[in-house]
C-alpha cells in the first residue's frame, strides 16, 4: 500500500492504459459535504452501475458500431476519511470539465469543498481547481490560487509553487522550471495529501481492484 497521493503525480507523465486498473495521467477530483453517490451521479455516474460495485478492470467501455465509444470513460472511486475521491485516466477530469461548461450538476455550491487535480493533456497546463463553497478558484501547476487559502500554503510548503517574475528574475524562474518541473506534479500531489489527508492505495488503482463507473465526457 501507498500511503497518500504523491505516487499519483510521481506517475504523471507515465503512459495511461498500461495496467489494468489506472497508473499514469491521472486526474484526480476530491469532493467533501456531499454524499459519495450523489457527487457520483452528478458526474454522470449510472445509478445501476453504482449499485453494482464492478471492479474497474472489469468494465468494458461500449463499442459503437465499427469503432469504439469515443464518451464514456472508465472512473474509479472510493473513500478516505470525510473525502471522495474520483480518479480518471482519459487527459482530464469530468468534474473540471463539466463544471467551466456550466453544467448545473457539477457546479460548485456553498456547503461543499471540491478539490480538482485535472491532467489538462488536451489543453495544457495541467490545473488545479479548488471550490471551497460556491466559487472556484484555479491555478496552474506551479502556482497557487492566490486566496492565502490552507491549500495555498500546503502548496507552498511542498515546494509546489515556482518563482515568477516580477519577484524572481528571467533567468531564475527559467532555472528553477528547467531544474524542478519534472517533479512538480509530485509537489502538487503531495501538497494536496497534506492538506486533505488523503490515502489512496496505488497497489488497489494499479491493479482496477476499486469500484468503477462509465462516465460521459462533459
Amino acid at each position: 500500500m501507498s500511503d497518500g497521493i504523491a505516487w499519483i503525480g510521481a506517475h504523471h507523465h507515465t503512459p495511461s492504459s498500461t495496467v489494468p486498473g489506472m497508473l499514469g495521467g491521472i486526474s484526480l477530483t476530491l469532493a467533501r459535504g456531499v454524499e459519495r453517490d450523489e457527487f457520483l451521479i452528478n458526474l454522470g455516474a449510472d445509478l445501476d452501475e453504482l449499485a453494482a460495485r464492478t471492479p474497474c478492470r472489469e468494465l468494458r467501455v461500449p463499442v459503437e458500431p465499427g469503432r469504439p465509444s469515443s464518451h464514456l470513460n472508465r472512473a474509479m472511486y472510493g473513500m478516505s476519511g470525510e473525502w471522495t475521491y474520483v480518479l480518471e485516466d482519459w487527459g482530464m477530469a469530468t468534474w473540471a470539465t463539466g463544471y467551466r461548461g456550466e453544467v448545473e450538476s457539477m457546479l460548485p455550491c456553498e456547503g461543499e469543498e471540491i478539490l480538482c487535480l485535472t491532467a489538462n493533456r488536451l489543453s495544457p497546463p495541467a490545473l488545479i481547481i479548488h471550490a471551497p463553497g460556491a466559487r472556484a478558484y484555479r491555478a496552474d501547476f506551479g502556482t497557487d490560487t492566490g486566496q492565502g487559502s490552507a491549500l495555498d500554503a500546503a502548496l507552498s510548503a511542498a515546494g509546489a509553487v515556482f518563482p515568477s517574475m516580477p519577484e524572481a528574475s528571467e533567468a531564475d524562474v527559467v532555472a528553477h522550471f528547467e531544474e524542478h518541473a519534472e517533479r512538480l506534479p509530485e509537489l502538487v500531489f503531495t501538497a494536496v495529501g497534506a492538506y486533505t489527508g488523503v490515502i489512496i492505495d496505488q497497489d488497489a488503482v494499479t491493479a482496477g481492484d476499486l469500484p468503477g463507473v462509465l462516465i460521459a465526457a462533459a
